[in-house]
């Protein structure tokens, strides 16, 4: 344990999750920041926080904060992951990292610049069955690996305010949704060599459900289906020449997964037990890379992130859907 002093940025539902999981931990939260000095208090009061801060420049000046989590909507991390950074802090910037691939860039590159630690809270890679997949594929028990498959789907509002459906405040199913088994796909295959994608949009201009089909090297395959207006399965799949893995409902939450061979049976089996909902792995994980003077994650590195970025910004081209401002 590195004794780190954590300062969460913003307080909306994210930050109230990330934060619950960070107190299961027996982890260091310092200081909480938000636009409202009210909501800063309350939020302050729910977890025992010793500093409320009714700015975000107040927050990321706090002098016994170390590493600020980024919890506000993704439009803005690119400027409250710069603004911490700038103050000497180390950033956890929840997923998606930021709009597009040259937002994530400044990050990466201020970073490096100020000899910090950024790093994407995609959660999901830091889960105990993430990590034993991990193992399995390292040690060849899949045989070659074909295929990867996985889904995100919810019933969302489909109120045209709502923050999922607002193109002004990056709206849509891609990045809130399909950036989960995306970055699953590339974290199993590697990057794509070949991007297609196909979308519905709404009638608010956002992405309501994206299909996307990439190749990767040697030609294995991943497809992944987003919809923020139905709830399907959330299941996913790892296919090799030698055994299959199948990942129970929800496969990006703390579940349980089956190494199935071609004849179907069950050659292991895997349950997740756990306190809270997951987040506090990538917390553990971000401590960890501090004190041994990481300046990137090793199961999600900077430039991944950054790649992803820019898969996403493909999809997006692809499918019509650009942000204010892009243009």
């Amino acid at each position: 344990m590195t004794g780190l002093h954590w300062g969460i940025l913003a307080t909306g539902g994210i930050a109230h999750a990330f934060t619950s999981d960070l107190r299961t931990a027996g982890l260091d939260v310092t200081a909480v920041g938000s636009r409202s000095l009210d909501s800063a208090r309350d939020f302050a009061a729910q977890y025992d926080i010793p500093h409320a801060h009714g700015s975000y420049d107040e927050l990321v000046a706090d002098p016994d904060v170390d590493i600020v989590y980024i919890a506000t909507p993704h439009p803005s991390h690119v400027e409250n992951a710069l603004l911490a950074l700038d103050h000497g802090k180390h950033v956890l910037v929840e997923k998606p990292f930021t709009l597009n691939a040259g937002e994530a860039a400044a990050i990466r590159e201020k970073a490096a610049e100020k000899g910090l630690l950024a790093m994407e809270a995609m959660w999901t890679r830091y889960l105990p069955h993430m990590v034993r997949i991990r193992e399995i594929l390292a040690a060849g028990t899949l045989g070659e690996i074909r295929v990867v498959a996985a889904d995100h789907t919810q019933k969302i509002s489909t109120d045209p305010a709502h923050r999922l459906n607002d193109l002004a405040l990056g709206g849509g199913a891609l990045l809130d949704l399909g950036i989960y088994p995306i970055s699953f796909a590339v974290d199993v295959l590697g990057l794509p060599e070949q991007i297609s994608a196909v979308a519905r949009i709404s009638d608010a201009g956002s992405d309501a459900e994206v299909a996307t089909m990439f190749v990767h090297a040697d030609g294995a395959v991943s497809t992944t289906v987003s919809s923020s207006r139905g709830a399907g399965a959330n299941t996913a799949q790892i296919v090799g020449t030698e055994a299959r893995i199948e990942i129970d409902r929800v496969w990006y939450t703390p579940t349980s997964f089956r190494v199935v061979t071609p004849d179907n049976k069950v050659a292991e089996e895997f349950t997740t037990d756990i306190e809270g909902r997951g987040m506090q792995f990538q917390a553990l994980a971000a401590e960890r890379l501090v004190a041994d003077g990481a300046l990137s994650s090793d199961l999600l590195p900077i430039d991944e992130t950054v790649a992803i970025m820019g898969v996403l910004d493909e999809v997006r081209r692809q499918i019509g859907v650009v942000y204010p401002g892009e243009r």
